[in-house]
């Protein structure tokens, strides 16, 4: 990853500070993103030092003149963009029957335009290069399994799957590897504060994970710093970092 440049959406915490940072260990330049130019520029402080070269860039990935601006400032910084990492997300919890619609809209933006947004003005990027890249969308177990109360959530990120192989397919011509990578029960700041709403505790996780525990921040940064460095012959695919959860048809493994 030396020399490369990497942006990765929504990383002022979580998956995406860790991906972030893994990528700048790499030895990447990274964008950090945020809405919020207070945290944005936190999480780049954070990160940042010990010879690794991060730049936090607010911006709001539902807006494109502001997705567009990202990349602008972006490529004014470092010349260019080699990969993008679709990380912003949220969620609502809601039975499907009372979801508001302006709550609907307000995930499917976030979770699936804001992506799409991203990955074409990085794309168009790309293609001018000249010498491909990489994208890489976070998505979710829920893309592939069902879970009450999380409609609008789980409908964006199964949006996300089509979407990377569709771009997998038509940006393959231009050395563009699009995958997307689908978490499973990781634990986080976002899993602690919903847990009790959704209805589900840790030992609930551990007894349906064959692997027997949440996945790591950490573990999802490898996963994606895997992708990210492009040596390769994957494009178009979900890779699935779920301990094991859809592989286990029978239910709890104790």
């Amino acid at each position: 990853m030396d020399g490369k440049t990497a942006i990765v959406t929504g990383s002022s915490s979580g998956i995406g500070k860790a991906v972030a940072k893994r990528l700048a260990d790499d030895g990447a330049n990274v964008v950090v993103n945020s809405r919020s130019r207070e945290r944005a520029k936190a999480a780049a402080e954070d990160i940042g030092g010990d010879g690794r070269t991060v730049v936090p860039i607010e911006a709001d990935i539902t807006e494109y003149d502001e997705v567009e601006a990202l990349l602008e400032q972006t490529t004014d910084e470092f010349e260019r963009v080699d990969v993008l990492v679709n990380n912003a997300g949220m969620t609502i919890i809601d039975d499907a029957e009372t979801f508001d619609p302006e709550e609907w809209s307000r995930v499917i933006d976030v979770n699936l335009n804001g992506t799409f947004y991203c990955s074409q003005a990085a794309g168009t990027r790309m293609i001018e290069q000249g010498d491909g890249g990489q994208i890489i969308s976070i998505s979710s177990l829920l893309s592939r399994q069902g879970l009450a109360k999380r409609t609008p959530y789980a409908a964006a990120k199964g949006g996300i799957n089509s979407l990377t192989r569709c771009l997998a397919v038509e940006w393959a011509d231009e050395g563009i590897h699009v995958n997307a990578l689908a978490p499973g029960f990781i634990k986080t700041d976002i899993t602690e504060q919903t847990q009790e709403s959704a209805g589900y505790t840790d030992d609930d996780i551990r007894d349906r994970t064959p692997l027997g525990r949440y996945g790591t921040l950490e573990e999802m940064a490898n996963c994606v710093s895997f992708l990210a460095a492009g040596d390769h012959f994957i494009t178009g695919e979900v890779l699935q970092a779920d301990g094991g959860w859809l592989a286990n048809s029978w239910g709890p493994t104790s």
